[in-house]
């Protein structure tokens, strides 16, 4: 979710990376860039704006270099000075001594990597390319620096006496150098440090291939008649997209899921297949190779360190500690989702059968003929339900709201303060009390060069030592309207925004010491826990009521349209657990090879691993295919796409305890801000969560939530 510089590794750091174009900052010469003034330079210096927030106005390109080269210089002096401290190794001046190092690259660090995924052009590119090896050598220095281990293990050896906190931040500290690699010989370190450097390029590259094919594998439709289905917005949309690409035409872009939202309403069903197609296959020739070389240098690194499998070595300090606890669950889901989503298909092929088709439901025809059963078994067409979502409602009158009712905090927008996207909207949060909280900056449109998805980071991570407090940001792909529309969203989209806020509300939430324990600074396959959770909100009647009215008539959306929405929240629940799950379980096979396999063909393992674990169901397929699964092939979630499953379990069962107990109320709310959000990582999670709930959490309200119970 986020990166914080000297307790993360150069891989998680490199998978916010991601994009190209529409940069408010000006690109440069590398020359012009290392001979920048570094008294001009914003990254030199902390922040003198509210919160610390970056001065975005001034940013330009040329800063980030010569801000990285002085950040690791200055960094390499305070480790050496903290590693050859004469004085016996105590917590002061050692951990929190590395606490307090690396400002200046922390600062940026952050801002680079944040903003690479949102607004990059060519210059981000080739300063990430450029700059990801040596941050990653920079990183094995410290981790693999022997005398600065041995002044943590003395701590580690000897931390009862500390507070709990403290305990944490140490345990922390020595499993980030152990699991680096600290105990390796001399010669398994170059080893190390070999591999490092291998798999931040191969990660880097397959990253900025992605971005290449958001940019290349678009499909261009000159006649309008082939856009029959559509709504008028939507093809004055796709007019817009093309004019900015200076073509001709309809321009059709491809999301980052297999999945294309477009298939939905389109009729022609040609053009649905190519379209389906081109995402399906995208970016294999460039990506395949790399996959095999990097699948392999992971399970290497995995051997060097003691693991059977690079699975077994990340999961380890997961909440589900093993592979095989993962797999247990993936498998007992995989023929429930299955079976569901056959039923599904029936309901299908009834309906193409009647238009006239033939044979099975094809992938590129189930998006469009699912719709066509969602309306005639709850009488509902997404046209009707969109001019109650309109963006700002949705965000104002829907999130703020449900959000104060259950924190009691407010929004005040900020104009005084500097955007990074013209776009993008910044609010200043507030408790109760009028105490103020931290910033929340939001970009909802899709762009060239920002990556695909949905996701939430910070420039500003709170710390009480450092006397920070959050600066949070959450990033969405909605198209963006023709000029002087409005932006009117389709219920997922509206989800997804109280998602993604979930995410922010942890970060703003958090009262911890340590910026390292900070926020979303927890197991990933606990950090999504916030995240779902906060999406049941969106469907809350005191909140839906509230934020679903007309975006022309101010009405209050009709009880029977709302009605019908509801109820069909759980329709094609089969397909979407089974491209969920397709894709962790790919992901896991992938991870749980040995340093020892030869894998030539990325499309044969991906077949077989489907096979094995009977979930390879023709007309649905996962919701990544390797060659774009970002997540686990360009850092950050390797082995870990199985994440947003277990941490589903927290989050419904939560929700479900809150219901129970009164709902939307400031009183559960409480509750769950103190014992939950505001902990981060201080903290043992489930404990953390015991205390909230009064037990551990159980499957019942998740296969509820998914409709798989009978």
């Amino acid at each position: 979710m986020r990166m914080t510089i000297i307790a993360s590794t150069i891989a998680t750091t490199l998978a916010l990376a991601a994009c190209s174009s529409n940069s408010t900052t000006s690109s440069t010469s590398q020359a012009q860039t290392m001979q920048q003034n570094q008294s001009d330079n914003i990254l030199m210096r902390e922040s003198t704006l509210p919160y610390h927030t970056p001065d975005f106005d001034k940013l330009t390109t040329a800063d980030y270099e010569p801000a990285f080269e002085k950040g690791m210089a200055e960094n390499r002096a305070e480790i050496e000075k903290i590693a050859n401290n004469p004085a016996s190794a105590t917590f002061e001046n050692t951990l929190v001594a590395m606490e307090k190092s690396g400002e200046i690259l922390n600062r940026a660090s952050t801002v680079f990597f944040g903003l690479s995924s949102i607004i990059s052009d060519d210059e981000y590119q080739r300063i990430e390319a450029e700059m990801g090896p040596k941050l990653s050598a920079h990183f094995d220095n410290i981790f693999l620096n022997d005398k600065l281990f041995a002044r943590v293990n003395t701590i580690y050896k000897n931390k009862d006496s500390l507070s709990q906190e403290d305990q944490r931040l140490v345990d922390y500290y020595y499993n980030n150098f152990v699991r680096a690699g600290a105990n390796l010989s001399d010669a398994d370190k170059t080893t190390m440090r070999d591999i490092n450097e291998q798999v931040t390029k191969l990660q880097t590259e397959f990253s900025q291939n992605i971005l290449a094919s958001f940019k290349n594998d678009t499909i261009l439709v000159t006649e309008k008649s082939k856009l029959a289905g559509l709504s008028d917005a939507d093809i004055a949309s796709l007019a817009s997209a093309a004019e900015s690409a200076d073509k001709e035409g309809y321009l059709i872009t491809l999301v980052n899921t297999t999945r294309q939202p477009i298939l939905t309403n389109l009729t022609n069903r040609e053009l649905r297949e190519k379209i389906w197609k081109k995402s399906s296959n995208r970016a294999l020739d460039v990506n395949g190779p790399i996959i095999l070389k990097l699948t392999k240098l992971r399970a290497q690194k995995a051997k060097l360190l003691g693991y059977p499998n690079w699975a077994s070595y990340v999961i380890e300090d997961q909440m589900a500690k093993t592979p095989e606890n993962v797999f247990e669950i993936l498998d007992d889901l995989a023929p429930k989702a299955v079976a569901r989503a056959k039923q599904e298909a029936a309901d299908i092929e009834e309906v193409m059968h009647a238009d006239g088709l033939k044979g099975d439901v094809q992938p590129w025809d189930w998006a469009y003929y699912a719709e066509k059963v969602r309306k005639a078994k709850y009488d509902l067409d997404e046209s009707e339900t969109k001019p109650y979502f309109e963006l700002n409602s949705v965000l104002e009158n829907g999130l703020f709201f449900a959000m104060e009712k259950l924190y009691g905090i407010t929004f005040k927008e900020r104009k005084d303060i500097p955007l990074y996207v013209e776009d993008s909207r910044v609010f200043e949060v507030f408790n109760a009390d009028g105490s103020s909280i931290g910033l929340f900056f939001f970009d909802p449109y899709a762009r060239e060069g920002k990556a695909g998805g949905a996701w939430m980071s910070e420039f500003v991570t709170q710390s009480f030592m450092k006397q920070n407090k959050p600066v949070v940001y959450n990033e969405l792909n909605i198209p963006k309207p023709a000029e002087g529309q409005p932006t009117l969203l389709t219920f997922d989209e509206a989800s997804t925004l109280f998602h993604e806020f979930g995410h922010a509300a942890h970060g703003l939430f958090s009262q911890v010491k340590y910026q390292s324990l900070a926020g979303t600074s927890t197991a990933r396959d606990f950090v999504e826990f916030p995240s779902q959770f906060n999406e049941d909100w969106a469907i809350e009647p005191a909140v839906i009521a509230n934020y679903a009215k007309h975006y022309k008539t101010g009405e209050q959306i009709p009880q029977p349209l709302l009605d019908k929405l509801l109820k069909a929240v759980q329709f094609n629940k089969g397909f979407d657990t089974t491209e969920y799950l397709a894709a962790a379980l790919l992901d896991m096979e992938w991870h749980t090879i040995s340093a020892d396999a030869n894998i030539s063909d990325v499309e044969k393992f991906e077949q077989k691993a489907l096979a094995k674990h009977g979930i390879d169901y023709a007309p649905v397929k996962p919701r990544y295919k390797s060659s774009y699964f970002s997540h686990t092939f360009a850092g950050g979630y390797s082995a870990g796409y199985y994440a947003y499953l277990w941490t589903e379990v927290f989050a419904a069962d939560a929700f479900a305890y809150m219901q129970e107990n009164g709902g939307l109320t400031r009183e559960n709310g409480e509750v769950f801000r103190r014992e939950v959000l505001s902990k981060g990582n201080s903290e043992d999670l489930m404990e953390n969560y015991i205390q909230f709930r009064g037990q551990k959490p159980t499957v019942d309200a998740l296969l509820k939530r998914r409709g798989l119970t009978q």
